[in-house]
């Protein structure tokens, strides 16, 4: 009996937990098909007719297109060049012997306690002189700078769980270096770049401190800027808001579906220690 109900308790909080979750999406969601009008008198309620002229204002008449354009470049490069950067120095610190090997490693960890918004100044400067402010390679560069101390991190931790005898394996086969990490280590840490590149690709997507100190023209705004300017300063358009916002978890959903599995296994198999 004690078992049973146990098991009903756990039930009944996952229940509630779910939704608490997914509430707030179906109502994001539903508010996307009313008018501001049905928004104010009944935020609660479903919508009375289902119509995706939302989504047509916003696409066209605040130019959310460009947004999510600026938005999947930057964060597509920016979790490319973390997960190849990371993974090919983990590979090399997990597998190499040398003599500033822990120094190396240490200087990675250092950047897990130092958070990169505390050299703003520094970075903007930095920028400056680079001739990159207003630009989306700014972004690019900043996201993966910051991103790499967590993935050398995961993937360092990850490779320490791998037996050194598949790399001799492959060795006695006639692969160099690259051709071991490429061949051989890169199809078995799956679930770590699932891991690593769903946190970061989340991080990335919805940043807006960076976007607002390094970029200036409106056409280069991310979809964090592109939502601010439907924040009226007397008046709120709500319907359109709740559409940009639906448009923007769209990608998010979409990429966790399709990489969910290697990330739960990331997340369950040692992946991350």
């Amino acid at each position: 009996m004690t078992a049973r109900f146990g098991q009903y308790a756990k039930y009944l909080i996952l229940l509630l937990f779910s939704f608490l979750m997914l509430y707030p999406v179906f109502l994001m969601i539903s508010s996307s098909f009313k008018s501001n009008l049905e928004i104010l008198t009944s935020p609660l309620g479903l919508p009375h007719s289902f119509s995706f002229e939302n989504y047509v204002l916003v696409w066209e008449k605040v130019s959310f297109g460009s947004y999510v354009w600026n938005s999947v470049y930057v964060s597509a490069l920016s979790v490319f060049f973390i997960l190849f950067i990371s993974s090919l120095a983990a590979f090399y610190l997990s597998r190499f012997s040398f003599r500033w090997n822990p120094f190396v490693l240490f200087f990675f960890m250092i950047g897990l306690m130092l958070p990169m918004k505390l050299a703003i100044l520094p970075l903007y400067m930095i920028m400056l002189q680079l001739n990159l402010l207003d630009t989306l390679t700014s972004l690019v560069i900043l996201y993966v700078a910051g991103g790499i101390p967590f993935a050398v991190f995961v993937f360092y931790g990850f490779f320490r769980t791998l037996p050194t005898e598949l790399d001799q394996s492959a060795r006695l086969d006639g692969c160099n270096s690259f051709q071991v990490y490429y061949k051989i280590i890169l199809p078995l840490m799956k679930p770590a770049l699932a891991t690593v590149g769903i946190v970061h690709l989340i991080g990335v997507w919805n940043d807006f401190f960076y976007p607002l100190i390094f970029l200036k023209s409106e056409e280069l705004s991310t979809i964090p800027l592109g939502v601010l300017t439907l924040f009226g300063e007397y008046d709120t358009e709500w319907n359109l808001l709740f559409a940009s916002l639906t448009i923007s978890s769209l990608p998010m959903i979409v990429a966790f579906l399709f990489a969910s599995k290697q990330f739960i296994e990331g997340l369950t198999s040692g992946a991350i220690k």
